[in-house]
């Protein structure tokens, strides 16, 4: 009967582990599909916060769909609505508490948040909500003293006895942080013989004279209040018995007035702990700390030893010169006795410290995961948990007990596993597990979603891979169905599967081909089936031929002036066009004409000496590349040829001799010089362990030496091997020497480039570059990670990190400085001290706004506003600068609309005030000023208005020329759209203008008259000239420039009213600055003329509707020429100017 209960467990355990392995899907591979809900994020079990600041209970989820969230305070449901003080933020969980209004203590209470939706309920811990220091914070509101304020009366005592001086600070939460220090807060120095305990007081195992002072002050750190309380300065006195009675018995007649004896020389006794033994209980994973300190004279010394064994050296530590010994990470084989030990040159003492350790639950194999079955399908939920004392398992389904929900033939609960069979729609639901004893306990949620969805191949269609032959290749099938899709995979046809030698088939669906040929390129289909039905995605393979260089570069020696030139031909496959690159010496080519680069060749014209080194030709494809290089080597010349240079031959017999630790000492003997002298020695290793197969310089000894000390690394298996090189070049390598394995040993070094910062604001992450292989120095390289904030002198908090180069510390306060260290570790020990770095946790928002806001006006477009900068404990993170916001809410003339359009200012910096440009005059303004972080922007300060005086208003919206009159005419305009103030009048300019109207002169009587007239002129000119000639005579052909110039009507300057240049060739135009449109409209130009400036009198008027009316009568305008007149142009009057202000 009990072999057949045992082969029954052990069918149930490979059941179990055949449906874990099988059924489990990664959860949120597809959006849309139905999903219960799952807390994403939550406050820790023990909130602790500042009473000074509003509650944020933290409680996050997701779900499809989206889960809905309610509340449990103290048991009992939290009714939100009805607390004024309470608000709960949008699409989510998370309670909001403002204390502005309330007390905190109010608020201190067990908190559970849950969420839900038709697929089921998920349940957050217990969050216990406590605020810190209420003591404290009671002390500090009321101004009352935490420790008495009475004087404590000096302390007399005899040189060589032992003292105790009390600290006792007031209680807190978390406790305080206590040090000793003195008026100059100084820290009082410490020793063996004088230390501070565990829990503050300061022990004295001797007393000394110079131990005399009067400020011995004990001072209380409460960290999250940031506040540090003193103790009122103790004054001890120590005298010397026998130097008091010398002095006094002059005056006593030799009276021993103090007839006590000085304290003698004894063998210790423990102050604390009390009497031979005690007993300590701690939780697995937490600090153990024991401390011993005894007194005696002289000083004893405390030694540490564990009677069931050793200590573990990796988690051990000691503090407090020896009197304290720490044990981080405590775990169950840290239980036992432990014994300390005083000893001084008179005896001994000793105390048996037995420690029980306990261990609240924690998970053997994780959390119970997610499960996704389809209908008709088997699961399982483990919850397998292990505690000291064993704790005790129970289940809930949605937040309610098992036992308490609906009955379900499919589910059967054994202990901390549950088995579902044969599961049905509708059976989705959310199942909590908790594992709790004594010391705590552990709350877990894991839905069992039950869908029917048939295959998707998640991989994108038509997805071409590309390998080269012989490679692998690997064809991806990602899937997603429930039940959970078969995959198969079919070639071309789809003739057969794909079984067998060459495929191998994953557990994900991936399909490869270990070592690919050109047969294998093709159309592969993959195809995903279960019984909801079939998916088939298509992927193309190929294989292409690898990139080789056919002929690589030789080595050439060539005359200086001469040309060289280093072929490399490649061959390739035909659909990846390759790119040739050339380096010189590893680098890039020098950028000289003479070196010409072609597709399969480099040349190098006119050669010198600096051409002379090693050149590298590439070929590279987008899938491989191929490389090859020769030297070339620069002679004189006119080489004597009787002597030929070669390279040296490799050297022989390397031999390991004088083998030590980190050192060895190699020598060789050399090859044949060719004529050329050997001028050094390369010594090259390969390490097997780290880098095998690649080659190292190590170090170069001149050509007149064949033996060289080597010094080495640690945990290396090194093999040897040397070149020679002469003015040819390098020989090839000799034989490897035989392997030479340094021992492991601690690391020599620790990780650079530490750096802490925050990507959530309650988190810092501490990232490092790790340490090579080579620097690692021997197996099991891991590294201790080291923090606590600056400047508060606490502990280091301390956690091993493996295979990783960061580390993230979640619960810490928002933008805190911190100290940071990273130290390397092996199974060999330690690496040194580390260097300590400085980091800041995570920023958050800021929580206070600028005050003490203004604005100054300088003009009506321009303001300076002005406010107070936000301490920089309120921005909660790096200050990147303050924002105004600022908009313009109405123009203060009544006829303008209501317009909001915000504007925002960045003033980058530390900045106290910043301009306001481009505001619009006469108008109202509102504004105000937020800081902002890396975080994003904080609170903005409570709105402010000024308004902007009157300024210059727009020009009116149109101008209409109406009623015109042979000297009469009507204008009409529309107020300006920009008024910037009160209109108080108008302003009317005009000046004369060459009239539009077209006339034939050709036809006109006058015109033909002129033209007679200067053709009669023309020919008496002639004929006098031609006496004149005749005669001899001389005259004038032209007169001065000046008396043939005809000017015409000219626009007046705007400076001084006189006329300005027009040119000839502007016929038929309007004159310059004015224009009369065919519409009777005249549009505003860039002319700033006013008729004010140009007045001459003229009478008008300005109507009610802002038309202008006015007579002017036309004047002529005499014009003196030395030729006449030359005009074409039928001549127009000139009007006169008139201006006039109309006021409204």
């Amino acid at each position: 009967m009990m072999e057949r209960r045992r082969m029954d467990a052990a069918l149930l355990v490979l059941f179990l582990v055949h449906l874990a392995t099988a059924l489990e899907v990664p959860l949120d591979l597809l959006e849309g599909l139905p999903q219960p809900p799952t807390i994403t994020h939550q406050s820790p079990k023990d909130y602790i916060i500042d009473p000074r600041e509003n509650i944020i209970i933290h409680c996050e989820a997701k779900g499809k769909p989206h889960p809905s969230f309610s509340w449990t305070r103290n048991g009992t449901h939290f009714d939100i609505d009805q607390d004024p003080n309470v608000t709960m933020k949008p699409h989510s969980g998370t309670l909001v508490v403002d204390i502005s209004r309330a007390k905190a203590e109010q608020y201190e209470c067990v908190y559970q948040c849950t969420a839900r939706n038709k697929h089921g309920t998920a349940v957050s811990n217990n969050i216990v909500v406590r605020q810190s220091t209420f003591s404290i914070l009671r002390a500090l509101l009321t101004g009352s003293p935490l420790w008495s304020k009475e004087k404590i009366k000096p302390i007399v005592v005899q040189e060589g006895v032992s003292l105790v001086l009390p600290c006792r600070p007031p209680a807190g939460l978390p406790p305080p942080i206590i040090f000793w220090m003195d008026n100059n807060f100084q820290r009082l120095p410490q020793s063996r013989r004088v230390s501070q305990s565990l829990n503050g007081d300061l022990y004295f195992s001797n007393v000394l004279r110079e131990d005399s002072r009067n400020d011995y002050i004990c001072y209380a750190r409460f960290p999250y209040t940031q506040t540090i309380q003193q103790k009122q300065p103790i004054t001890v006195k120590v005298l010397n018995l026998d130097a008091i009675n010398d002095t006094m018995a002059a005056f006593y007649n030799d009276t021993d007035l103090f007839s006590e004896d000085p304290a003698d020389e004894r063998k210790p006794t423990f102050l604390i702990p009390s009497g031979p033994s005690s007993s300590k209980m701690v939780l697995r994973g937490q600090v153990l700390e024991m401390e011993c300190i005894a007194e005696g004279l002289p000083t004893p010394e405390i030694s540490w030893t564990k009677n069931s064994g050793d200590l573990p050296a990796d988690r051990t530590s000691y503090l407090h010169y020896q009197k304290t010994l720490r044990i981080v990470n405590v775990s169950e084989s840290d239980a036992g006795d432990y014994r300390c030990t005083a000893r001084n040159e008179f005896g001994s003492v000793y105390h048996t410290i037995h420690v029980m350790v306990k261990a609240a639950p924690y998970w053997i194999s994780g959390a119970p995961r997610n499960l996704v079955l389809a209908p008709g399908e088997d699961g399982v939920l483990t919850c397998r948990a292990s505690g000291t004392p064993k704790p005790s398992v129970t289940w809930a389904m949605n937040g309610i007990p098992i036992e308490n929900s609906p009955k379900d033939l499919s589910r059967k609960v054994e202990d901390d596993t549950i088995i579902f069979s044969v599961v049905q729609t509708g059976s989705s639901a959310v199942y909590q597990c908790n594992v709790s004893n004594d010391y705590g306990y552990l709350l877990s949620n894991a839905f069992v979603n039950v869908l029917s969805e048939p295959p998707r191949v998640l991989t994108q269609a038509n997805k071409v891979y590309q390998v080269i032959k012989n490679h692998r290749a690997l064809l991806d099938c990602a899937s997603f169905g429930s039940p959970i899709p078969k995959i198969t995979w079919f070639k071309d046809s789809r003739s057969s599967t794909l079984d067998g030698d060459p495929y191998i088939h994953h557990d994900n669906g991936t399909l490869e081909i270990h070592v690919a040929q050109a047969h294998n390129s093709g159309k592969y289909t993959c195809v995903a089936g279960n019984t909801l039905g079939i998916y088939e995605n298509h992927v193309y393979l190929e294989v292409k031929d690898p990139t080789r260089i056919l002929k690589q570069p030789d080595y050439k020696q060539v005359q200086r002036g001469r040309s060289v030139v280093f072929e490399c031909k490649v061959t390739y496959d035909p659909s990846l066009q390759p790119t040739v690159t050339w380096l010189k010496d590893d680098g890039e080519l020098p950028d000289d004409e003479r070196l010409i680069v072609g597709f399969d060749s480099l040349t190098i014209n006119d050669v010198t000496e600096n051409d002379a080194g090693v050149y590298t030709c590439i070929m590279n494809t987008t899938l491989d590349n191929d490389s090859a290089r020769a030297e070339l080597t620069v002679v004189g010349a006119t080489p004597t040829p009787a002597v030929v240079y070669e390279r040296p031959d490799p050297p022989t017999d390397l031999e390991l001799t004088d083998k030590k630790k980190r050192s060895v000492q190699l020598t060789w003997t050399p090859g044949d010089e060719h004529n050329s002298p050997i001028q050094k020695f390369l010594i090259q290793y390969e390490d097997s362990l780290h880098h095998r197969g690649h080659w190292h310089n190590l170090t170069e000894v001149p050509g007149t030496k064949t033996t060289a000390h080597l010094k080495l690394s640690p945990y290396v298996p090194y093999i040897f091997r040397v070149l020679a090189l002469n003015s040819v070049g390098f020989s090839h390598p000799s034989f490897p020497s035989r392997m030479f394995k340094t021992e492991p040993a601690a690391p020599d070094e620790n990780p650079t480039g530490v750096h802490g910062f925050g990507t959530e604001h309650d988190n810092l992450v501490i990232s490092w570059k790790p340490l090579t292989g080579l620097q690692s120095n021997g197996p099991g390289l891991h590294y201790k990670v080291m923090w606590r904030q600056k400047l508060m002198e606490s502990d280091w908090t301390k956690v091993t990190v493996a295979n990783n180069s960061k580390f993230v510390v979640s619960g810490t306060p928002t933008f805190v400085p911190y100290e940071l260290k990273v130290q390397a570790v092996n199974d060999y020990g330690a690496g040194p001290e580390p260097a300590i770095a400085h980091g800041y946790s995570g920023e958050d928002l800021p929580v206070a706004a600028p005050e003490n806001v203004q604005a100054v006006l300088l003009n009506s477009t321009l303001s300076e506003v002005h406010w107070d900068p936000v301490p920089s404990k309120s921005i909660r993170g790096h200050l990147k600068g303050y924002k105004v916001y600022y908009w313009r809410e109405r123009s203060l003339h009544k006829h303008n609309p209501h317009h909001v359009e915000k504007q925002i200012l960045t003033f980058s910096g530390n900045r106290t005030h910043g301009m306001l440009p481009g505001l619009h005059p006469f108008s109202l303004y509102s504004f105000n000023v937020r800081v902002y972080n890396g975080k994003g922007d904080g609170p903005p300060s409570p709105d402010q208005q000024f308004e902007t005086p009157e300024g210059v208003p727009g020009a009116p919206t149109s101008l209409v020329v109406t009623n015109t009159n042979l000297d009469t005419l009507t204008l009409e305009w529309n107020p300006p759209h920009d008024r910037n103030g009160h209109i108080t009048g108008y302003t009317l300019k005009y000046q004369p203008a060459v009239t539009s109207r077209q006339v034939d002169i050709a036809t006109q009587g006058w015109f033909i008259g002129l033209m007679c007239a200067i053709a009669l002129l023309i020919l008496i000119l002639l004929i006098i000239c031609f006496i004149q000639r005749n005669k001899g005579g001389k005259y004038p052909v032209k007169e001065k420039e000046d008396a043939h110039t005809d000017p015409e009507f000219q626009p007046m300057k705007d400076d001084d009213c006189t006329f300005g240049e027009y040119s000839d060739n502007e016929d038929h135009k309007p004159l310059k600055g004015s224009r009369t449109p065919s519409n009777g409209t005249v549009k505003r130009d860039d002319s700033d003329d006013s008729l004010v400036d140009y007045g001459e009198g003229g009478d008008g008027q300005f109507n009610e509707d802002g038309s202008f009316i006015g007579q002017y009568s036309g004047k002529s305008a005499s014009r003196e020429t030395a030729e006449g007149h030359e005009s074409s142009e039928a001549p127009s009057p000139i009007n006169a100017m008139n201006s006039l202000n109309s006021f409204v």
